[in-house]
């Protein structure tokens, strides 16, 4: 017996509402129909379907088996796709989403390494701090953050958490002086992200759960450049995600502050629709981020 293909007939019976109409669905003969549930039922030592010569129901263990077979089916399918899409070189096009920040200091790297790895491969890449809608838009995957809306339809796999620091120019402590503690933010400039939750106060992580201080903001952007471009400056403090800040503290063009204030991090994910028959351009750009950030709940970008 065949049994993952009288699975599949048993599914179109019951979908069809018909073994006549199953058969025409599956291009099979109504003895085939027939003979496929039979078979299945006699493996399984129970009626799945109850038959007269008008209706077509389920019994209650056709009830249950029907909603394991809703499941399984498309797991073993989805499996039958990551074999094949691995066994094949993934070529053609990769139209792929990233958040601005992310793309201007993390992507350029990784999109090396990944073409490399898979040459036939042609990326189209859209860069933006805006959110996006990644199915409207025709993306096969996108690059987001955690502030941004994603759908709930989309399936999420986090890459790492990038720990936020708080930094701001020589130029500007010179002049201004640093902060000693988290409330001495309400007394300077701060240059700060288009975001809502973010305009008035800025979130730290306490002993009993986050904190939010009040800030006063100086400039408020959706560019996080330049924003980055006014801290160095010297207009005020900023706020920065760990993988856009290695370059600048390193120079010494900015300076962390507060460095045992743990302000709160900020997730990077790989968003995508859908998993089942996923194209093979998708799929491996997908298994190449998984495979470069091994380890979601960490910060695999911390600046020592």
């Amino acid at each position: 017996m065949d049994r993952l293909q009288s699975m599949r007939v048993f599914l179109q019976v019951v979908e069809q509402g018909s073994f006549a109409r199953a058969a025409q669905a599956l291009d099979l003969s109504n003895a085939a129909v027939t003979r496929y549930v039979a078979e299945l039922e006699n493996h399984l030592g129970t009626r799945l379907l109850n038959r007269s010569t008008r209706k077509l129901s389920l019994t209650e263990i056709g009830q249950a088996y029907l909603e394991r077979v809703q499941r399984i089916l498309p797991e073993i399918d989805d499996a039958d796709a990551i074999a094949t899409s691995q066994s094949k070189e993934p070529r053609g096009l990769l139209r792929l989403y990233s958040h601005q920040s992310f793309a201007q200091f993390q992507l350029a790297n990784l999109l090396y390494e990944y073409s490399e790895r898979f040459p036939a491969v042609t990326l189209d890449v859209t860069v933006s701090g805006r959110g996006v809608d990644l199915v409207q838009d025709r993306f096969d995957v996108g690059i987001m953050m955690d502030l941004q809306k994603i759908e709930g339809n989309m399936i999420v796999r986090q890459l790492g958490k990038a720990d936020v620091f708080l930094c701001a120019s020589p130029e500007y402590l010179r002049r201004h002086g640093e902060p000693k503690s988290p409330k001495d933010l309400a007394h300077h400039a701060c240059l700060n992200f288009d975001y809502k939750q973010l305009r008035n106060s800025w979130s730290i992580q306490g002993p009993d759960g986050d904190i939010d201080v009040p800030i006063n903001s100086k400039i408020i952007c959706n560019s996080g450049d330049l924003l980055s471009n006014c801290a160095i400056a010297g207009m005020g403090l900023m706020l920065r995600a760990s993988y856009a800040l290695a370059e600048a503290l390193k120079s010494g063009k900015l300076i962390r502050l507060l460095p045992k204030t743990r302000f709160n991090q900020i997730a990077v994910s790989l968003v995508y629709p859908n998993r089942h028959l996923m194209p093979a351009t998708a799929r491996s750009f997908v298994d190449f981020m998984t495979e470069k950030f091994p380890q979601p709940e960490i910060d695999p970008w911390e600046i020592v």
